[in-house]
């Protein structure tokens, strides 16, 4: 019995719970919205086969780059340790596993219709295929590119429920996309010569640390003003969002203008750890304002 536990353990360190859940989160958020939107009573068993689809591919998609990036996680002191590079998982079983959940989560999402299977499938290719396989080590892209399938998990969760896709999950979808680059370029400064001695070309990486800065004090605005362009999408809006969302991203911007001016790891490494909470905290937002005003 302890050893069943210690190998579901293992595999679920290998899945990187810490990015899967934030994945899984913003997937059922789209689904608690499509509900109101579309006006159809909540179903817990829609909701826990949506949740575990959209935990499977998560999982699948981290697998599967996490074993494709091997060689170059055990180069990072961040990552060395990880279950592939630090020998307690075998590559082969890796990819077994990581292909496994993948097609499970694609099948799952037959269940509801094919536009979220059709959803899966394009995040799963996007994150694997354009972002690890293509574009990681080739150019500082690989996050605008590869970042597309940061928004999947809520067309997932929102097509599973509403057989379509609408303004608003459209929204929800960019949101995580515009989030991104923040995000990761803020962790790459931190991460900055681990990245150049694994030759990733990650922004941070080929810029100047002024340019770098600058960089994420524009995707930060971008990002604040981009939170408030739910105004544009009829009926989604209140004075309870755009109040919430606006002190949010006032600390995001506060930090990245901090950033720009300091050029501090430390400054870099809080922006990243505040960077989570805030897409978070304004999913739970949207959620309230769609459900209660």
């Amino acid at each position: 019995m302890s050893s069943a536990v210690s190998l579901v353990k293992l595999y679920w360190e290998l899945s990187k719970p810490k990015i899967i859940m934030l994945l899984v989160f913003t997937g059922v958020a789209g689904m608690l919205v499509a509900y109101k939107e579309v006006d159809k009573p909540l179903s817990v068993i829609s909701l826990g086969v949506g949740l575990v689809a959209i935990l499977l591919g998560s999982i699948g998609a981290e697998v599967l780059t996490n074993y494709h990036d091997r060689d170059i996680d055990s180069m990072l002191k961040r990552t060395h340790n990880r279950p592939i590079p630090s020998g307690r998982v075998s590559p082969r079983n890796a990819l077994i596993f990581g292909s496994v959940t993948s097609v499970l989560s694609v099948v799952m999402c037959l269940y509801f219709n094919w536009l979220a299977a059709a959803c899966m499938l394009f995040g799963l290719v996007d994150n694997v295929g354009v972002y690890s396989l293509w574009l990681k080590r080739r150019s500082w892209l690989n996050i605008i590119l590869g970042g597309i399938s940061g928004g999947m998990p809520v067309l997932v969760g929102y097509t599973a429920i509403a057989d379509a896709i609408t303004p608003l999950a459209l929204f929800m979808s960019a949101l995580v996309i515009v989030w991104i680059p923040t995000h990761i370029w803020s962790l790459a400064i931190k991460e900055r010569e681990e990245y150049r001695a694994a030759k990733i070309p990650m922004l941070p990486v080929i810029v100047s640390e002024r340019v770098a800065t600058v960089c994420i004090a524009i995707t930060s605005s971008l990002l604040v003003v981009f939170s408030l362009a739910i105004l544009f999408v009829p009926n989604a809006a209140s004075p309870f969002y755009i109040v919430s969302a606006a002190a949010l991203g006032a600390v995001i911007l506060g930090y990245s203008v901090k950033l720009a001016i300091d050029k501090t790891t430390k400054t870099a490494w809080t922006l990243f750890k505040l960077s989570s909470p805030y897409l978070t905290v304004i999913f739970i937002v949207i959620v309230v304002n769609i459900w209660l005003f």
